[in-house]
């Protein structure tokens, strides 16, 4: 397969001991590319899915001109005239037009046809008057000044064509897109595989659930996190427990999940102190682009490719790698950052949403050190029209509590150093993201 390391080394300002956010992040998507493959879904199981081809229209939407509004249908040209000062107009009624049961006859000189939302036009109209307007007198409808041609009508083909794109490739399918392809009558599409994902914890120190803790241990909480976040992201996760520290079982488990998923997802082993067996070990068994980011929390963090051997022996290419840190917060913020959106590009998103951000006001300081990124925990509120922004308390890494409260990141950049009560910060807003 081809290196990654000799793509990266080809990068401006690539550094593997310390890599800026942005920059990190950009390496990552540059090397990125969908995973292959496609299925046909039912439109009720294609929600939160990515077409895979573009959904062609076999009809007209709407299929026929019709009335946009309840009214009176009629010729534009028989009205006294579109200009406010003009007089009324006195058309006489020749019957209803309703949705599902076109007026067939023709609409002549000095005439009008009552007609209901979504009725066919009849023939010869060319201008709805909505009935709030007009006067009934009998069988006379007086029609005010100041109408227009074509007004509150809709023309066959006016939203999709027939033979034309309805909607693209790519496409992530909300509710919106599920309702297109339905009215146009197209009960199964082509999506995108799932992106498949192999997780595991390291550590001795880690406990599952149900089973006591002895000294000196901690419940595995990382796994449950990241398979909340992989779910909400529509990934076929695959969990792999707790590997514990030893090399042998490491080899074993990257190989395995190398073996059946389009990326890998660690928690803990590449802190300092651990690292240079980590990195060895997943070296030796593909490539590690940079392991540590210029950020906080969440400095010591992997990324590369695991390769794979075929049935004949041939190399693969692989799946790709990305070891967080062991922290609880640390694994969420650089999962937010960096995996959540090689995630998207792997599953067939281009381009890849950005996260919404926006300036608030800062009513607390903050330290920060120059020379990375912080993202705290934050919580958003409004005081006399401007937006506002506070901790959520305790930031270290380890304080889950912080993201349960929290509603965005406060953003502190790079080169930026202590904060001030009153200063303005970038917030990254969590709301749909987590």
């Amino acid at each position: 397969m081809t290196s990654i390391l000799q793509t990266l080394s080809c990068a401006d300002n690539y550094d593997p001991n310390s890599l800026h956010v942005d920059r990190a992040r950009e390496l990552i998507l540059d090397l990125l590319n969908p995973v292959v493959g496609h299925e046909r879904v039912f439109v009720r199981q294609a929600l939160d899915r990515v077409l895979a081809e573009d959904v062609i229209s076999p009809i007209d939407v709407p299929s026929h001109d019709n009335s946009a509004m309840d009214g009176w249908a009629l010729r534009f040209d028989d009205l006294a005239g579109s200009d406010e000062t003009a007089g009324e107009t006195r058309l006489t009624n020749i019957g209803t037009a309703f949705a599902g049961r076109a007026f067939e006859g023709k609409v002549g000189a000095g005439e009008t046809v009552r007609i209901m939302t979504g009725a066919i036009l009849p023939q010869g109209v060319d201008c709805v008057v909505i009935q709030e307007v007009t006067r009934v007198e009998g069988d006379a409808v007086i029609i005010p000044p100041g109408q227009r041609r074509d007004q509150n009508t809709r023309r066959a083909g006016e939203d999709l064509q027939a033979g034309r794109p309805a909607i693209p490739a790519g496409k992530k399918l909300r509710p919106a897109e599920i309702g297109i392809i339905a009215s146009l009558g197209i009960g199964e599409v082509s999506v995108r595989r799932r992106v498949r994902v192999a997780l595991f914890s390291t550590g001795d120190e880690l406990c599952s659930i149900g089973a006591p803790l002895t000294e000196g241990a901690v419940y595995d909480s990382n796994r449950y996190t990241l398979w909340g976040m992989l779910t909400r992201l529509g990934c076929d996760v695959i969990d792999m427990g707790v590997v514990r520290d030893d090399p042998a079982a490491l080899e074993a488990a990257f190989r395995e999940a190398a073996g059946c998923a389009d990326a890998i997802i660690t928690s803990g082993g590449v802190s300092v102190g651990e690292a240079d067996f980590i990195k060895q070990l997943m070296t030796q068994l593909g490539e590690v682009a940079f392991w540590k980011i210029a950020m906080k929390p969440g400095r010591p963090m992997a990324f590369g490719r695991i390769g794979k051997t075929q049935p004949d022996g041939a190399e693969g290419s692989g799946a790709w790698l990305f070891g967080l840190p062991g922290n609880p917060v640390a694994v969420m913020v650089t999962f937010y950052q960096f995996v959540r959106p090689a995630i998207l590009k792997l599953a067939g998103l281009d381009p890849v949403p950005p996260f919404p951000a926006f300036p608030a006001r800062c009513v607390e300081a903050m330290k920060k050190g120059r020379g990375r990124t912080e993202f705290q925990r934050g919580i958003l509120f409004q005081e006399n029209g401007e937006w506002c922004v506070r901790p959520t308390g305790a930031q270290g890494s380890g304080v889950l509590r912080s993201m349960a409260d929290a509603d965005c990141f406060i953003v502190l950049e790079h080169e930026r150093e202590k904060v001030g009560a009153g200063d303005t910060v970038m917030v990254q807003l969590m709301n749909g993201l987590v």
